[in-house]
């Protein structure tokens, strides 16, 4: 190709890639001082939160008793500096959706509420952490549990994430459990309701929705899937959003590798259900499902 037609060739595809048509709702316009929240400082704030909740597990590596209160006060003045910054770049981000604007001390308040609720968020992942040891007879200690377990990271992740979500932050929620998702594998929405003392072994592949409601000591397995059927669609032929779509686990379930649970049902307190199996019927409590077993003659 000659220098000519290589000139042309790349013209053409900047001027295509610069049409404002093609780029519905692909597009977002920055406004002055009013950038998308970043990545990287919101990996930091999760490390901030990982290191304040779990100390000397994450963070400075050499905290002692003696220097705790230092190094979690300098932390959190770090976090709540980081966390006011990034709730006003998603609070800026809703002016797409008609927002009537943002402010700073708007920020402040909720990253002020945010590190409020650290104290209880400590004290839920601590039965987390309780539930993933004593839930694995290879699990030698909280240590390991913590420094090592994939679902210590996805849960604190999601807590961080719905906490953020409950107080109205839009857009960073969703980039919070994203981040987790692709770090463990583990995909857990941030607007689901999940109680204490709950784990899941080993991890990898495990779905949670966002309208799923999890009970205190429940227990998943690898690959299980808290999913929806295909939902109704509206007279224009568009998914009818924000309708309880995804499954209610009651305390005490336990549920096995890959098995799928879809739709708005019940899983009764106690439920069992064994691995590899499709359930979209609700259960009464201390129900136990398996396959069933072939008989040969």
């Amino acid at each position: 190709m000659s220098p000519q037609n290589l000139t042309q060739t790349v013209g053409k595809a900047i001027n295509e890639l610069s049409d404002i048509s093609s780029l519905k709702g692909l597009f977002h316009e920055h406004h002055d001082g009013d950038p998308l929240p970043s990545m990287p400082v919101l990996a930091e704030i999760v490390d901030l939160c990982r290191a304040i909740i779990f100390p000397g597990y994450y963070g400075k590596s050499t905290i002692s008793e003696a220097t705790l209160k230092f190094h979690t006060g300098v932390n959190v003045e770090r976090l709540f500096e980081l966390l006011t910054q990034q709730i006003m770049a998603g609070l800026c981000f809703c002016r797409e959706q008609g927002c009537n604007g943002c402010t700073m001390t708007e920020a402040q308040g909720l990253a002020a509420r945010f590190v409020e609720q650290l104290p209880h968020l400590r004290s839920v992942l601590a039965t987390d952490v309780e539930a993933a040891y004593n839930g694995d007879p290879a699990a030698e200690s909280y240590g390991e549990i913590i420094s090592c377990y994939p679902i210590i990271k996805a849960i604190t992740n999601y807590r961080i994430a719905h906490q953020l979500l409950e107080l109205g932050v839009p857009l960073i929620p969703r980039i919070l459990a994203e981040m987790a998702h692709s770090e463990t594998g583990i995909d857990i929405h941030p607007a689901a309701t999940i109680g204490h003392h709950f784990t899941i072994d080993h991890g990898t592949g495990v779905v949670i929705g966002a309208t799923c409601i999890i009970g205190n000591h429940v227990k998943l397995y690898q690959g299980v899937t808290l999913g929806a059927k295909s939902f109704p669609l509206d007279d224009n032929g568009n998914p009818i959003k924000g309708i309880p779509r995804h499954p209610i686990l009651e305390d005490d379930v336990i549920v096995y590798s890959n098995a799928t649970i879809l739709g708005r049902i019940t899983l009764g307190r106690g439920t069992v259900v064994g691995g590899n199996l499709w359930v979209t019927e609700s259960t009464e409590p201390g129900a136990h499902l398996v396959q069933a077993r072939r008989t040969t003659m």
